[in-house]
């Protein structure tokens, strides 16, 4: 509504209602489409974390008002770079206009002094090491600033003489003649030949031989600065084919993102426990991408896609496959990678799963139930347990509690009465706890050792007042066993 716009985004209603105004109306406009994008990436913008960046996906379409956009929403200064992306598209021939085998990526980061991290060298970069000492594989480049902003006035304070191996003073003159400068400042200078990283080479100048100095640089440990042109990845036409080829050759989803594309972004964007959102979930290739790189360097990443319920076609193939929605296609694409990840990966021991969670709002009975509330007309009213189940308070309970959306809790069999415990906390939301439920509850904690949840959390609408304080008293015992156990207990609703 445009009352929750004006609050989320904090501007006034009226503007509010003119954004939704434009996005309802359906127009392909310019401005239609970004009245769509802005309150969206504003929530994305908040959702980055401090060491956060955002990869944006655009064609040439609305690629420069995209920039426009987000140099405004995540700020200039947070602006790393425009991806140029071959996408491996063949152009058209009859089009007066230039073809287009290219589209785009801009990356923002959340803090503008974030930095990407480098990639691997490839087998082209290594070639350059050419040299070898007793640190490893090793490349040099001039001491010498070359290239712009080379000459002693552009940086004065970098002009300053050093002694070379026969004792000579050599200054950083270009081989034209004109002084020049060195790349680093007279003490990180030092710094270089304690650290025994300078090296000197004998070189001609002007019909004489002399000594010049080089930086030596390893090649363990090192990697590349990322380019903004990825031609160098595979394009659009295998990644119809990666797909292709999980699901027995079926084409289940159009357009699809390569892996390589994903992989690359996964491997700059952070580090080995990162955290991936992709807004547009679609064949879960980010899924994909982000299980088969921690299955390549141990890595412990954790993904979040969403994907709305949109549906196949009636007349596609992923339709007569059995797929309704394009949701159910990602969550199949998942299994079938994790799969194919384990046969080719049998030594990697790392998380392959995911948990699945579906976005439903309330219905206006349970809303007013829950704005309406009163613990004391509340027992008995399952309005709520009916409508949201036990799966979905129990997850809320264990997420406030610290366990995470995926933790490992334990459901607990008390003579037909089900309750639920990991780790400190003993969870009892279903309702008709008997005595003898009790009962076994109480001879557990007293016979087995590694039994000790310190917290009962209580499900309010099942339990009255009655029943809430035998379990306590019978609780109590415990206090005053072996264990001598401070139980907590609280009530929520």
């Amino acid at each position: 509504t445009a009352e929750e716009l004006s609050t989320k985004l904090s501007i006034s209603l009226d503007k509010a209602q003119r954004i939704l105004d434009l996005t309802l109306r359906g127009s392909a406009s310019h401005s239609a489409w970004l009245m769509f994008m802005l309150p969206r990436l504003i929530l994305a913008r908040d959702l980055l974390s401090k060491d956060g960046v955002i990869f944006i996906s655009i064609d040439d379409n609305e690629q420069s008002n995209l920039k426009l956009l987000c140099d405004d929403i995540f700020g200039e200064e947070c602006f790393l770079g425009n991806v140029v992306r071959a996408t491996g598209q063949t152009t058209g021939q009859d089009s007066g206009g230039l073809g287009s085998s290219f589209d785009y990526i801009l990356v923002y980061s959340r803090n503008e002094n974030f930095e990407l991290n480098g990639l691997e060298l490839t087998e082209k970069d290594k070639r350059r090491f050419q040299g070898q000492d007793d640190n490893g594989l090793y490349a040099y480049d001039q001491l010498r600033k070359t290239g712009s902003n080379d000459k002693r006035e552009d940086r004065p304070n970098l002009y300053y003489g050093i002694k070379d191996p026969d004792g000579n003073i050599l200054y950083p003159t270009a081989s034209v003649g004109y002084d020049s400068r060195w790349r680093v400042e007279k003490k990180s200078y030092e710094k270089l030949v304690s650290s025994n990283l300078i090296l000197w080479r004998k070189t001609t100048r002007n019909n004489k031989e002399i000594w010049w100095p080089y930086v030596k640089y390893y090649l363990d440990g090192r990697t590349k600065r990322p380019s903004p042109l990825w031609n160098d990845l595979e394009g659009n036409k295998k990644a119809a084919r990666e797909i292709r080829e999980l699901f027995n050759g079926k084409k289940v989803f159009d357009f699809p993102k390569p892996l390589d594309l994903l992989s690359r972004i996964i491997e700059i964007a952070s580090d080995k426990d990162g955290v991936f959102l992709d807004f547009f979930g679609g064949s879960s290739t980010t899924a994909h991408a982000l299980l088969k790189k921690n299955s390549e360097d141990d890595g412990n990443r954790r993904f979040i896609l969403v994907q709305w319920q949109e549906n196949c076609s009636e007349d596609s193939e992923a339709y007569n496959e059995g797929y309704k929605t394009i949701d159910e296609i990602g969550i199949d694409r998942i299994k079938r990678a994790a799969k194919k990840i384990a046969a080719e990966n049998p030594l990697f021991h790392g998380d392959l799963g995911f948990r699945h969670f579906m976005l439903k709002e309330p219905s206006r009975v349970a809303l007013e139930k829950i704005i309406k509330f009163d613990k004391h007309t509340a027992f008995g009213d399952n309005t709520l347990m009916d409508e949201f189940g036990v799966p979905t308070i129990l997850t809320t309970w264990l997420e406030r509690d610290g366990y995470g959306l995926t933790s490992d809790y334990h459901s607990l069999d008390l003579g037909g009465y089900t309750a639920y415990y990991i780790d400190k906390h003993l969870y009892l939301i279903n309702p008709d706890l008997t005595d003898d439920a009790v009962a076994i509850l109480l001879d557990k904690y007293q016979t087995e050792a590694s039994f000790n949840p310190q917290n009962v959390v209580i499900y309010g609408y099942s339990f009255g007042w009655n029943e809430l304080q035998s379990l306590k008293d019978s609780l109590q015992t415990v206090q005053a066993g072996e264990k001598n156990l401070r139980i907590n207990f609280e009530i929520r609703y």
